[in-house]
This record gives structure tokens, C-alpha cells and sequence, in this order.
């Protein structure tokens, strides 16, 4: 998941259970699901600190998701690759890979699906959230309002790095992966490996734009969801983004703005799409 998937399942979890109170939480009993509170020594330990607590607000911190409880502790969330929240009740199977359940007074249950185990569920006290790395060291968020173009131009002349590098390094600018970093670039006309240095005040502008456009389209459409449908909403829906996808998965078919050919390159073990005529 990246920045517009994370900020969907914000908002419909904002909606369906703030306010919610937890009867229960069951980490089930594989070794994969301990692997998902890896945090916590026990499943009680996690467990405990959940059951009887009410969900009070939902914030989202790069691709971090923050559930706050009433009583002073958080529950943080990662995603990791393929992890997922489902929405449901008993009288729905819990579908494979299902890691945790918590289900609330009010009925319902909230499960955490993750195939692929990278995902993870701690709880921490608010008074600890300063002291949680990987939260420290979250970058600015280019939907927050400090986001500003002239903090942006300035960011990127300091740093003098390949630009797709750059836009997914999750300490310069939160939570773009893959998949947006390539429509930003296409959409803002610069190649993969220009140098952040070397770019205009036009230039700049025109990717600060390309940032905030791309993401606010995608959270509008829900989110991208590939052929393989590892994200999905909180409803099992998936995004419909990936109609919009300008490079991203398009090797070799024409360009939607020049007809040239979508070529890709390697890039830290990714594949990046660019269009070779329409970024330089």
C-alpha cells in the first residue's frame, strides 16, 4: 500500500468504528500471527491492552495508521506489502491468512489479513509514540499543509539525488512507492534519473503539483488495485485508479499523451515505467 491506499482505509475506518468499543482480540494461533505483533512477547500482551477499550480517532502518519484508544494507548498499524483491515461478522468465513480479529460490543469484528507477514500490529501508549523509530523518522507529508513548494525546491536542491530514488525514500517525502512515483514523473515530464539538483523552479513547481494531483486523484478513486488485488478497501472493494494509470504498468503500449512507446528500467529491484518522448 502507498499514500492514497492508506489514506482510503483511514477514512472508512474514521467512519465504521471510531467509537466503537473492542469486546475482544484474538491473534490466532499460528506462527505467522505472532510474527504480526512481533512486538509483543505474548498474544495476551497485546490482546489485553485492546479488549474493553473504545477506538476515540484514527490518524495517519506516512503509510502508518494510528488508532487511538480511550485509557492511553494507541495501536499502530503497518500495512507492510500485503496487509489489509476487512470488515465483517461471524457469519462471514474468515478468509485465509487472517492474522487478527477484534471484534466489537456493538457487533461486527475488524480483521487484519496479511499473506505475506511484513505487516504488523503493536500497541503503545501515547506518552511512547515519540520514542517508536520508525515513527521519527517519517518525512513530510505531501498532503500536509507544511507540504509547501518552496520547502519542496529546497528539499530537493540539498539532496542532488536520481529523482525515482529520491520520491520513494520514505525519510524525503512520505509515502510514495512504485506505482505513484512513476505517474508523478510522467505527470510532472521528468525522467527517473534526473538529478534533484538540477531541476528548474518550473520545474519544481510543476512536480509539487504532479504530487498532490496524483495523490488527491487516487484517494478519489479509492486507491489502485493490480491484477494481483492485494489492496482492496475496508469493504473488499477494490480502487479503480489503475484506469488512470498513465505509465505504470504499460510497457510497451503507447503513451496516452504522445503515442510513443512505455519503456521500463530497473531500479532497485523495480521495475519503473517512463515514456522516453514526453520525459526529460
Amino acid at each position: 500500500m502507498e499514500l492514497p491506499e492508506v489514506e482510503v482505509m483511514r477514512r472508512d475506518l474514521e467512519r465504521d468504528v471510531v467509537g466503537k468499543k473492542i469486546k475482544d482480540a484474538e491473534v490466532k494461533s499460528s506462527r505467522n500471527a505472532m510474527r504480526t505483533i512481533r512486538r509483543h512477547k505474548t498474544r495476551k500482551e497485546f490482546t489485553s491492552r485492546l479488549a474493553g477499550r473504545k477506538i476515540t480517532k484514527i490518524e495517519r502518519r506516512g503509510k502508518y495508521l494510528l488508532l487511538y484508544l480511550d485509557g492511553g494507548d494507541v495501536m499502530v498499524v503497518h500495512f507492510g506489502m500485503s496487509g489489509q483491515f476487512q470488515r465483517a461478522n461471524g457469519r462471514v468465513a474468515l478468509p485465509a491468512h487472517t492474522q487478527v480479529v477484534i471484534t466489537f460490543q456493538q457487533g461486527g469484528d475488524l480483521r487484519f489479513v496479511d499473506p505475506r507477514t511484513f505487516g504488523e500490529l503493536f500497541v503503545a501508549g501515547t506518552d511512547e509514540l515519540g520514542k517508536i523509530k520508525e515513527l521519527q523518522h517519517i518525512a513530510i507529508d505531501p498532503l500536509d499543509q507544511v507540504f509547501t513548494w518552496p520547502t519542496f525546491q529546497y528539499l530537493l536542491a540539498e539532496r542532488g539525488a536520481k529523482m525515482k530514488q529520491l520520491l520513494m525514500d520514505q525519510k524525503f517525502i512520505s509515502g510514495l512507492g512504485n506505482i505513484y512515483s512513476d505517474e508523478v514523473l510522467f505527470a510532472a515530464g521528468l525522467r527517473f534519473d534526473r538529478l534533484s539538483d538540477t531541476l528548474s523552479s518550473q520545474e519544481v513547481r510543476r512536480l509539487y503539483r504532479a504530487i498532490q494531483e496524483t495523490l488527491q486523484d487516487a484517494i478519489k478513486a479509492r486507491g489502485t488495485t493490480l491484477d494481483d488485488e492485494a489492496y482492496v478497501d475496508l469493504f473488499g472493494k477494490p480502487g479503480e485508479y489503475q484506469a488512470e494509470l498513465k505509465v505504470y504498468g504499460r510497457a510497451g503500449l503507447p503513451c496516452r499523451r504522445c503515442r510513443t512507446p512505455i519503456e521500463t528500467v530497473r531500479i532497485s529491484q523495480r521495475t519503473s515505467y517512463f515514456c522516453p518522448q514526453c520525459q526529460s
